[in-house]
């Protein structure tokens, strides 16, 4: 029942990706395990602007739902979109961006095929996140700041997690102002 609410609080009514709540005694994170689902997904090189890099893949993954498709299909929009993020090797170095839309359970069976070669339907594993939940509008530098938080968390209980990549979760339009949810994700590790 709580992850319910919880979940149509974030969302604003849009469809979300199931997950489970894991037992956690932490109150600064949370530990959810996400069932396999399918996920239309873009990738971008970034060399320093993530806001940039994330307009892109928003709008092509857009123009995929509203039509640009085999089908010519309007697919619903739903939440979170989610930016998978594998840093580059050095300072000066391109990080590597996916953003993706989760494909609602009606598609999730036959996802249409999208037109453009840069959008592909990913099929995501189960997988078990840490999340930390965030106000407001974010950037790469708040995303930082969020994710430096909880993996000094983690640390600090001796969680494993995959220090080399992470995700972030955004569940508002661009034109909500107030009570905005957006989410840092790492991979727990066994």
């Amino acid at each position: 029942m709580l992850k319910t609410v919880t979940q149509a609080l974030f969302s604003s009514g849009l469809e979300l990706p199931k997950w489970t709540a894991v037992g956690n005694e932490a109150s600064d994170y949370e530990t959810r395990q996400y069932e396999p689902a399918k996920w239309a997904s873009t990738g971008v090189a970034c060399a320093r602007d993530w806001d940039t890099a994330v307009s892109t893949g928003f709008m092509r993954l857009f123009n995929y739902i509203q039509g640009n498709n085999d089908k010519k299909l309007k697919i619903e929009m739903t939440a979170p979109v989610t930016t998978y993020v594998t840093p580059g090797a050095g300072p000066s170095c391109e990080s590597t961006i996916t953003v993706s839309f989760f494909v609602p359970p009606e598609q999730q069976a036959d996802p249409p095929k999208p037109s453009e070669n840069n959008i592909c339907i990913e099929e995501r594993a189960q997988t078990t996140v840490y999340v930390r939940s965030f106000g407001g509008f974010t950037n790469a530098a708040k995303n930082q700041e969020q994710l430096l938080q909880l993996s000094e968390s983690l640390k600090r209980d001796g969680k494993l997690f995959d220090e080399n990549v992470y995700y972030t979760a955004g569940y508002d339009s661009p034109f909500k102002l107030f009570n905005r949810h957006n989410e840092v994700w790492l991979i727990a590790q066994n």
